[in-house]
C-alpha cells in the first residue's frame, strides 16, 4: 500500500488496518509454532529450533580426530 493511498483513510479505518495487521501477524506466529511442532520429528526447522549440545568429551574427540586427520594429509604431501 502506497503512502499517499494511506493519507486518504480515515482514522477509524486506519485503526482496523492496524488491527487487523497485528491479528495477521499473531496468526502466523501460531501457524509457525504449529508448522515447527509437526515438523520436529524430521529435525529442527530452517532458522529455528534448539541446537543440540555436545559434551566437552565429544567436542574434544571431535577435536583429536581432524587434528589426526589433517597430521596425515600433511605427512602425505611432504612425501
Amino acid at each position: 500500500m502506497r503512502m499517499n493511498e494511506l493519507l486518504n483513510f480515515s482514522v477509524a479505518k486506519l485503526k482496523r488496518l492496524a488491527a487487523l495487521k497485528s491479528k495477521i501477524e499473531r496468526l502466523q506466529s501460531q501457524l509457525e509454532a504449529l508448522a515447527g511442532s509437526a515438523g520436529a520429528s524430521r529435525g529442527p526447522a530452517k532458522g529455528g529450533g534448539r541446537r543440540r549440545k555436545m559434551s566437552a568429551a565429544a567436542r574434544r574427540k571431535i577435536s583429536l580426530a581432524a587434528k589426526a586427520r589433517w597430521a596425515k594429509v600433511r605427512a602425505a604431501k611432504k612425501k
